[in-house]
């Protein structure tokens, strides 16, 4: 009879309970989170028909931890089982709705014991892909802090210092180095007028401009001098020191956004996947970091294109009720990877005749803009799964057909 694990995660300590296939307890224990609890947990599966041949199936609410990755390391199938879902699984089983650490560890274990095939197991990555997986995501949540932090100094400096955003008001020069560089020496309106053309040169180049830097120093200048309107000076001042605290805050967000990207991207270079992803017109080692730390490189994670697409939010719901039939768009999705496919679908505008052949008939045919990258990135992704499974490099005549262009209206 098959035998199924559920773990209740907690912080200091871990809920456990096996069941058989009839839904009866065999065991249950409370471990803790360390070397000892794991060895608890593996006799305790050993003694209920645990063995290399036959693992027994563990769900948890839970994909990332020292627990989880020492589960997998045994090479057992390890379900993640979103919490919303342990929870209406719960309702479901109990009219009173009690709710203790016991009883959630057996709902998770009932969950495998009766819906395991709706359910995915965490793929099986290699060790490069787990790397590459960790450096993209940080750098992206790096870029996230760094937008945050920016963001918090241009609503600040909007109410007292109105001429360094008429010099530094786009959002690239307003995180980079020149900028900050000159916000630093002069975080106030009055001693940004008292900087020289001398001392804008030094500071120009000290942040690593080296061209155009009289022009430079002198458009700042003209900017720092025009007229403005001032708060009095003892609050121009406290807002000052206040702006330089978010600028240590931007500081910080930007250099390790930068260093991120920087190991990231090495990470991403030694992946043997690396030459078919960067094969892709638009994605770059960045870039296709992000997608590879996403759909990881074990093949048997989706079986087809199509499970890839929907993973990605690429691909449309259709929901069908009697006469009824809609068509919209998929909300629940990777929000990762569906934020790198859409910078993917918008680079591949001009590094691939074919995609912009694709977008520009889907927006002819009334798309939006939003859309019709969406119906690009489907598409982009169906040819990934296929070099990759193939391993094959990108062919644009293949993608994008001759006879393809010639179609008024392309299907997604």
């Amino acid at each position: 009879m098959p035998v199924y694990c559920g773990i209740d995660w907690a912080t200091g300590h871990h809920d456990v309970a096996i069941i058989n296939g009839d839904g009866g307890l065999l065991a249950k224990a409370r471990i803790t989170d360390d070397v000892a609890g794991l060895a608890t947990l593996l006799a305790l599966l050993a003694e209920h028909g645990d063995s290399p041949a036959d693992p027994v199936p563990v769900a948890i609410e839970t994909s990332r931890g020292l627990l989880v990755a020492a589960l997998r390391s045994t090479g057992r199938p390890v379900y993640a089982i979103n919490p919303m879902a342990a929870a209406r699984y719960r309702e479901r089983t109990a009219v009173t709705r009690k709710k203790s650490d016991h009883l959630d560890a057996l709902a998770l274990a009932g969950i495998l014991r009766t819906d395991r095939d709706r359910h995915r197991a965490l793929p099986v990555d290699s060790e490069p892909a787990q790397a590459v997986a960790i450096l993209a995501r940080a750098q992206q949540d790096a870029v996230w802090d760094r937008t945050q932090a920016a963001n918090k100094l241009r609503s600040h400096l909007r109410e007292y210092f109105p001429a360094f955003l008429a010099a530094f008001g786009e959002t690239a020069k307003f995180t980079g180095p020149v900028a900050r560089t000159i916000l630093a020496a002069a975080p106030t309106p009055a001693q940004a007028a008292r900087l020289t053309p001398g001392k804008l040169r030094t500071l120009l180049t000290r942040a690593g401009r080296t061209r155009g830097i009289d022009a430079e120093a002198t458009r700042i200048r003209t900017e720092f001098n025009a007229p403005h309107l001032r708060q009095p000076t003892l609050v121009e001042d406290a807002m000052g020191r206040k702006a330089k605290a978010l600028l240590r805050q931007l500081d910080a967000a930007c250099a390790s956004a930068d260093e991120l990207e920087r190991d990231a991207t090495a990470s991403f270079n030694q992946h043997p996947d690396g030459e078919i992803y960067l094969s892709f017109p638009g994605l770059g080692p960045l870039l296709a970091a992000r997608v590879l730390a996403e759909l990881g490189d074990d093949r048997a994670r989706f079986a087809d294109a199509r499970g890839l697409k929907a993973y990605a939010g690429a691909a449309p719901v259709t929901r069908a009720s009697g006469k009824t039939l809609s068509v919209s768009l998929r909300r629940v999705k990777n929000d990762r990877l569906a934020a790198a496919g859409y910078m993917w679908s918008l680079c591949a505008l001009t590094a691939s005749p074919g995609a912009r052949t694709h977008y520009d008939h889907r927006r002819e045919s009334g798309d939006w803009n939003a859309s019709a990258l969406r119906r690009l990135n489907n598409k982009l992704l169906g040819c990934l799964h296929h070099c990759l499974h193939t391993r094959v490099l990108y062919d644009e005549a293949t993608a994008f057909p001759a006879t393809e262009t010639k179609i008024p209206h392309l299907a997604a």
